[in-house]
């Protein structure tokens, strides 16, 4: 979902915030002429497997998860070459509207399911102490004015954001889950 991804990005960017992205998503900043990383330039290492492994590397959830004041962590990141990933905005792929279409194939469900993109909001939210996680695009706007103004993001609207994250990752989770059970009632797996 790339609603409001223009202005967010570029707002981003006046704020000397480093941007590392995915994709299409990668090649649409490039587009706008916003300095980005691809992911595998970051990790170095390829997307693997039709897109199915591109975020799930160390470098990227190290980044995410290591405690800046804890000293082994960043001695360990250090000696790993992993960098600290502060921002994280994730939109998940939209597997309930995928799934709503009346000719979708099992198949094409399955590959709806986002497996990094959840890992990735996971993994920043239980780390809401040094990370912050976007899941929602209404909040880009509010997001730039705080950094705009703070230049960071307090402990408590961390914790806001990783409240709204897990809830986000929670309700995607159960439409999938709800949606295996409709596929085991039908028989779809043989």
């Amino acid at each position: 979902d790339k609603t409001g991804l223009d202005k967010f990005a570029k707002g981003l960017v006046a704020q000397n915030v480093q941007l590392i992205s995915t994709g299409g998503t990668c090649k649409y900043l490039q587009e706008l002429g916003l300095p980005v990383t691809e992911i595998s330039d970051y990790t170095g290492a390829p997307e693997l497997f039709d897109g199915r492994v591109k975020t799930l590397h160390p470098k990227v959830h190290g980044g995410l998860l290591a405690r800046r004041d804890d000293e082994k962590h960043m001695a360990e990141a250090a000696e790993h070459g992993i960098g600290m990933i502060d921002l994280v905005v994730v939109n998940l792929y939209e597997f309930e509207k995928t799934v709503a279409k009346p000719d979708v194939t099992f198949a094409d469900a399955i590959e709806h399911i986002d497996i990094g993109g959840p890992c990735m909001v996971r993994a920043s939210a239980k780390n809401n102490k040094h990370v912050a996680i976007v899941t929602n695009p209404a909040k880009y706007g509010e997001i730039i004015s705080i950094l705009q103004k703070d230049g960071e993001f307090s402990d408590q609207y961390r914790l806001e954001l990783a409240q709204e994250a897990f809830h986000h990752t929670a309700v995607y989770d159960t439409a999938i889950a709800a949606y295996l059970a409709e596929q085991v009632q039908k028989g779809a797996a043989k």
